[in-house]
């Protein structure tokens, strides 16, 4: 098949497609030249250089691991980048929201790590197909760095169970894993810079430690569609990127302008307050998921 260009970026393929609606995982697809990708990377770090203190009521690391599209215009812009909509929106259809925008960052020799799981499991969104996770490297995310494993075709699982380890290394909210994974099935999924990977929100995923000499640099923005029901909790809220949200099943919110705006920290919280309760819902202990340490998966 002839490759189509979107501002000099390959769309997918009908084979790419097929390959995601198989395997629950596409990799690598390229969305920003390197050069681009470094520029982000520096953006990265000089938000960490200039808000070394934070911002509101947290540090600036809260806002990178949870909804930082919420009050960091850099988020926002990215996750509205046309050659990742173009990507999501062949998979999806073409209306597009953003539930989070997140960075995930591991420092080179150190032992954190992502345990098996499904992403949903604790989003209160139920087992739907619409969603889909764009994971964009802004450093070299190999093997080494400890980059993610995915085990293909197992989102045609129902969501499994998962049990909860509370484990400080362990990224995410819980520490939670699915146990039993056979590993021997698993496939890796190196990235360069500028690279991303697509996976389905059931797909079972993991990542080891970054055994590297510099950072691992991913952000991973979670696109969702108007069709995708709420929790019990009552609407969640998202960001309309593309087409149009005929249901009105969402709290719709708008990027910020500028960074750190006063309204756009309020929204923060407010947001913070009602996907807490979701993502806490029948835990063993007390959740820290959000705070610095936390995130949603």
């Amino acid at each position: 098949m002839t490759e189509r260009l979107q501002n000099g970026v390959p769309m997918l393929t009908q084979s790419q497609i097929a390959t995601y609606h198989d395997a629950g995982v596409l990799h690598p697809v390229p969305v920003f030249a390197e050069q681009e990708a470094r520029e982000l990377r520096d953006e990265v770090e000089q938000l960490e250089r200039q808000h070394a203190s934070g911002a509101g009521q947290r540090p600036l690391s809260q806002y990178f691991r949870v909804n930082g599209q919420i009050v960091l215009p850099l988020l926002s812009r990215v996750a509205r980048t046309p050659a990742i909509l173009d990507a999501v929106e062949a998979l999806l259809g073409p209306d597009l929201l953003v539930w989070s925008v997140e960075l995930f960052i591991k420092e080179p020799g150190t032992d954190s790590l992502v345990s098996w799981h499904q992403d949903i499991t604790y989003w209160g969104m139920g087992e739907t197909d619409d969603e889909v996770t764009a994971w964009i490297a802004l450093s070299d995310v190999s093997v080494e760095a400890g980059c993610m494993r995915f085990i293909p075709g197992s989102h045609r699982n129902p969501i499994v169970a998962h049990e909860d380890t509370h484990d400080s290394d362990n990224l995410l909210s819980r520490g939670q894993q699915i146990a039993g994974i056979d590993e021997t099935k698993a496939q890796f999924g190196p990235l360069k810079p500028g690279e991303m990977s697509l996976h389905h929100g059931r797909c079972f995923h993991a990542s080891g430690p970054n055994r590297s000499g510099d950072r691992r640099i991913g952000m991973a923005i979670r696109y969702v569609t108007p069709d995708v029901r709420q929790s019990d909790l009552g609407r969640d809220y998202a960001m309309l990127v593309r087409g149009r949200d005929a249901r009105q099943g969402w709290i719709n919110i708008a990027a910020p302008t500028t960074l750190f705006e006063p309204g756009a920290l309020r929204l923060y919280e407010e947001v913070l307050a009602h996907q807490s309760a979701t993502l806490a819902a029948g835990a063993d202990q007390d959740v820290a998921l959000y705070d610095h340490q936390g995130a949603k998966g």
